[in-house]
């Protein structure tokens, strides 16, 4: 036997994508729906590569009574109205957006770093999914913190358009296009133009100068990995699609060399090691795309600091920063809470 899913914001990136995962790891699935606005009704929207094509059904009228897991991706404002309405009626609560992942009766998670903190569920039948960026780092992180407790971690983000949705998508295109052909460029859903730029600064500003993209690495990372890791973040936005990459410099409180940090990484859950010191021996986002794995590159020791390792990691952000962490986490919710059969 398998499960009842819904997907709710299913004609967006991260919604398509959360269909292609499904499929393509067979998520015990007996009945599946997709769901999305009022304008998006009757949309068609392909299970993966399955050739099954799924009526988008209006969310306003859909009730979750009988359905056992819901897989949000459609937004804060739409979470915060319907994840509850969901929760309620019996069915959990997978949400992708910012807006209940620092509520302390709402487990965070990321299944090779936190998996046990998943017990949590129960007291409002949601489950977070990190930032995007947030969860990419925390994969890389926590086999390291685990043999050699992390105290400071400074990381600069390269993050792609697509975190900010098909607009931003959109948005790379048409400019890149349209400095080609000589027509004026018009910055609409980022502050400044994209195409060959890239702009410090993604999500709001706050009274202390940071953005909420990088608050929100800070305080993620410490609800999913270790309340005492110091972090501090510069988030970049940069003219690659997809896949976001992040440089990362890493203070222990013990010492550990760049090799044992390869062998801890090289083995680590969810980690794929490709770090050798020549020519194309590191992972760029374009050979990332479509993969769920956090590459890691670049891996050296910093002389600057006691016990300090540099690294450079990538990863699709559709993916595990998304799409593939909400899958993960519904997987380990049927291991251990909602078996059938």
């Amino acid at each position: 036997m398998g499960y009842k899913v819904a997907v709710v914001g299913a004609t967006g990136n991260v919604g398509r994508e959360m269909m292609q995962v499904l499929a393509e790891r067979e998520f015990p699935i007996d009945e599946i729906v997709a769901l999305a606005s009022s304008r998006s009704h009757g949309t068609e929207i392909e299970f993966g590569d399955t050739g099954k094509m799924l009526k988008c059904k209006n969310l306003e009228h859909f009730d979750f009574t009988g359905w056992d897991i819901a897989l949000f991706s459609a937004g804060g404002a739409i979470a915060k109205e319907y994840a509850p309405k969901a929760a309620a009626a019996g069915c959990v609560v997978i949400d992708n957006s910012s807006h209940f992942r620092m509520d302390p009766d709402v487990p965070l998670i990321v299944p090779e770093v936190n998996p046990d903190a998943i017990e949590g569920y129960t007291a409002k039948n949601i489950i977070a999914n990190p930032n995007c960026s947030t969860a990419q780092l925390v994969v890389a992180l926590k086999p390291l913190h685990d043999a050699a407790g992390i105290k400071r971690v400074v990381v600069s983000t390269y993050q792609s358009v697509s975190g900010a949705g098909k607009e931003g998508m959109d948005e790379l295109f048409q400019q890149s296009r349209a400095i080609f052909v000589g027509d004026p460029v018009e910055p609409a859903k980022f502050t400044k133009q994209i195409a060959f730029n890239v702009i410090p600064h993604i999500d709001v500003f706050l009274d202390d100068g940071s953005t909420k993209e990088e608050w929100k690495m800070v305080v993620e990372t410490k609800k999913i990995l270790d309340p005492k890791i110091k972090l501090t973040a510069t988030c970049v936005r940069v003219p690659v699609f997809v896949g976001h990459s992040e440089a990362v410099t890493i203070e222990f409180e013990r010492e550990i060399t760049a090799e044992q940090a390869q062998d801890i990484l090289r083995e680590a859950p969810g980690c794929m090691l490709i770090d050798k010191r020549e020519d194309e021996g590191y992972i760029t986002p374009v050979e990332c795309v479509g993969d769920g794995a956090t590459y890691i590159s670049r891996v050296r020791e910093d002389p600057t600091v006691e016990n300090g390792l540099n690294l450079w990691c990538v990863s699709d952000n559709l993916r595990k920063g998304a799409a593939l962490n909400a899958v993960q986490i519904a997987e380990l919710l049927g291991r251990r809470h909602l078996k059938k059969g």
